[in-house]
This record gives structure tokens, sequence and C-alpha cells, in this order.
């Protein structure tokens, strides 16, 4: 019996390298759907990371291999190269290999300035979050070691293990406004990554390498044009050095009967006929999935839509980590920030930047933090638009004027609510509709439970 039960195993085991067994049409796409859902979050982080890295050296929030980029102010009306911009925080990036060898990073301290340092691994699940709210202000080193990497660190080096050999950094540092950029610059200027061997020791950080023929457009917008059979090509490679998460069998098992194996190429042009057809078919199929869970996510209460799961971290929820990695790429946790989000008023009437809003917040009910919160103005184009003041964020950094009864009045409209009230004025476009975010950095349980929501914007006019 037994030997008939191996030799029965035996039979199997060649079959099982491609496709384990036969799918039919209808299942073979289901399956190729699901596998570019996965895959979708992997491949946008490869594109972000090859746009990223590919200056010769640090300019702006892109910068070399290894090494830190810093946006050095905010942006203003001018700015249009990513949607929803903030002006709360400067941003330091760091796209890491740690394939070989562990990158140390050292951090200085920041006095009682807030900040958070998000570590994405490649699948874009957040890690490990150095900073105010986990590690404290003081000064620390730390190091980013890869997933098989077994060996000492230096004394007083604290290790964070990456998921994937290659990995993101999203760091965020508050920012009081434009008087602040000087004292935010020394702070983002002290932090320091240097390979393993080259801690303890002079080092200068070598020169990154250009690729003329990269594609620099917006990453989302380069998946966008992408055609199958060059995504899932990436898609494979990409998991060479980037091994899915211990949850993921499950998904592997299905798509390793479409021909999509770990630690494998893929060849779209060497796989069935009717494979082919599933896989060409899939982004059509998956896409408007994707772009419909990020636009669709989260609760909706009183005109605000806010999403306290799925973000950040996602386990196997495979289509909201595709959704936020499609639309908020590299979202905190909710521990570390809200985005609540409005898109009408009181009465669900979209805002019209011809009326005048109020958004009122009862004595001891603005928007509950241990860190800050902000409210911002986009237009229609979900960029800032040009003020009177140059004012496209407004927040409890404000010197706001509270009503006698200690609530609070913010005034949204395109003009001045007259001088009195100016303090408190977030200016609306001169034209068109227009949405808004309001911003909790390390909310308190309050708002992350949902007992607390933003109250309605209301009508005034």
């Amino acid at each position: 019996m037994l030997s008939a039960v191996c030799a029965g195993m035996m039979l199997w085991a060649p079959e099982a390298s491609a496709q384990q067994a036969a799918v039919s049409t209808a299942e073979a796409r289901e399956i190729a759907r699901d596998a570019f859902i996965y895959a979708y979050p992997l491949v946008l982080s490869g594109v972000t990371f090859d746009v990223g890295k590919n200056v010769a050296e640090p300019i702006g929030t892109s910068a070399p291999l290894n090494q830190f980029g810093h946006m050095r102010q905010f942006p203003d009306a001018s700015f249009t190269i990513v949607v929803r911009p903030n002006a709360d925080t400067l941003y330091s990036s760091l796209g890491y290999d740690v394939t070989k060898e562990p990158l140390i990073i050292s951090v200085p301290a920041s006095g009682d300035r807030y900040y958070l340092l998000p570590f994405l691994d490649m699948w874009s699940d957040i890690f490990t979050v150095p900073g105010t709210r986990t590690t404290g202000n003081g000064a620390q080193t730390f190091a980013i070691v890869g997933p098989n990497w077994q060996g000492t660190l230096p004394a007083g080096v604290t290790e964070y293990r990456s998921p994937t050999g290659l990995g993101l950094l999203i760091g965020r540092t508050q920012t009081n406004g434009k008087s602040d950029y000087e004292s935010v610059r020394k702070f983002q200027d002290g932090m320091k990554a240097v390979p393993l061997n080259g801690y303890g020791k002079p080092y200068t950080p070598p020169k990154g390498t250009v690729n003329p023929n990269q594609d620099m457009s917006a990453p989302p917008d380069q998946i966008d044009r992408m055609d199958a059979a060059a995504f899932f090509a990436k898609f494979a490679e990409l998991m060479k050095d980037n091994p899915p998460h211990a949850n993921d069998n499950p998904i592997l098992d299905r798509i390793r009967r479409i021909g999509i194996e770990l630690g494998k190429s893929f060849d779209l042009a060497s796989a069935p006929k009717d494979i082919q057809d599933a896989l060409n078919a899939a982004p059509a199929q998956a896409l408007p999935q994707i772009k419909s869970a990020w636009s669709e996510a989260g609760v909706l209460v009183n005109g605000w839509r806010t999403n306290v799961t799925a973000i950040g971290t996602y386990g196997t929820d495979y289509l909201h980590r595709a959704g936020v990695a499609y639309g908020g790429y590299g979202a905190n946790v909710i521990e570390d920030a809200l985005y609540p989000t409005a898109f009408a008023d009181a009465d669900g009437k979209p805002f019209s930047s011809d009326k005048h809003y109020i958004l009122h917040f009862a004595k001891d009910q603005t928007p509950p933090v241990r860190g800050f919160w902000s409210l911002t103005m986009y237009d229609e184009r979900q960029l800032f638009t040009a003020n009177p003041i140059n004012r496209y964020a407004i927040g409890n950094r404000d010197k706001l004027a509270f009503n006698a009864d200690g609530s609070l009045d913010l005034y949204i409209q395109s003009g001045s609510p007259g001088k009195d009230k100016e303090a408190n004025w977030l200016p609306a476009p001169k034209s068109g509709s227009f949405t808004m975010n309001l911003r909790l950095y390390w909310p308190k349980t309050e708002a992350t439970n949902g007992s607390w929501a933003p109250p309605p914007v209301k009508r005034v006019d």
C-alpha cells in the first residue's frame, strides 16, 4: 500500500510545476484577474522604485539607491506632480536594497517635533514606523536587514527585518509653516544611511546610475499603459528578491495553475493560448475594480469618507491593498494618520466655489489627536489653487480664533469672510468645484474607533 501511495505521489509531482490541473476558460480568467490584483502593489512598487532612484545624486525626494532624498518646501499652486499634496509635513524618502547587506540608518533627536518614518516592503505593507509615536523623539540608530540575512549588528543598533529585499521609506516631518523650513531641514540633514560595511568609517555615497530610457511619468499611469506581457513578466522578476508574505500560499497556489511560479521568470508568449487570452484580459477586468476599491473605501459619516480598515497593513485583503496602492501609495496605518475626505456639504450637494460654508466644531470636539490636525483645500484637479493669502491648509498649529463658548468655526469660501474672521478662513478656488481633506496625525482612539467623526460642512449663504 505504501509503495502504491508513493508511486502515486511521484506520478503527480512532475505535473505540479506550471499547471497542476487543467483549468476551464472561465476559471483561467478569474485566476488571471486575481493575479493582477495580487500583483499590482508589487509591480507599482517596482516602477516607483525605478523612477525614484533614477538620478545621479539626491534631487528633492528622488535619490540613488540607499540614499535619502528630502522635500525642502511645501508644494504651492504651481505643483502638479502628485494629486492631493499636503502642507503639513516635509517628506523624506529612501529606496533601499538590503539583498546583500543591512542598511544602517541614524536619525537625530527631534526635540518636540512630531515625525514618522514608515518603511514599506515591496508589497506596500508597512512593517515598521520609527518615530515620535513608536520610538520617541530621541536620537536613534537602526538597521534594515534583508529577509534572509544572518549576522551581528554593531552594539546599540536596533534590527528591523524587511520582509522583502527591496523597499521604500516615505517619511514625514511636522513643519509649522515656511518659517519652520530651516529647522526641519537641519533635522532632515541629520538623517544618515550607510551600508553595514561602511558603518563607523568615513563614507561617501556613490553616485547613482541614470537610465535615460526610464519612463519618469507617474507610476500608476505607467501601469495603466502596461500590457499583460510586460506586467506579469515584471511581477515574476520582482518576486525573486521580494518574497510573498507567509499567508500568501493560497493565492500562490492559484496563480501557479496558470503558469506563474515563485522564483521563475514568466514569458506570456510561451503560455498556452487559453492562458494568454486570460492574462491579456486581466488588466481590463482588474483595473476598474482596483480603482473602485480606492474611491469607495471606508465609511461615510456626515459627508466625510474615512478609511479605518485595510490601510497600511492588509493581510490577505488584496483588493483593498491594490486600491490604496493605486490612489494613496504609502498611506499610513491608522494609528499614525487618518484622512477623512469631504466631497459634498451637509445636504449632499457637491461643494461649489460660489457658495459659502462653515465647518463648526463644538467645544472640545476638534479632531482628537496627539500630534496635530489640518484641513486642506483641493480644486477640481485635486491640487492646490492660488488664493489671496497663499493658504492651502488650516489647523491647530495656526492662530485660530475660538468662539466665546469654546467652539470653533472655519470659514470656507473663495472671498474673504471679513478681516475679523480671516484667521479661520480656508480659501476656496475662484471658480469650480472643490473637495477637502482633514488630516489627523497620531489620532486618538475615539477617532480610530469611530466614536468621533467630523461634523458636516454646512452651506450658510
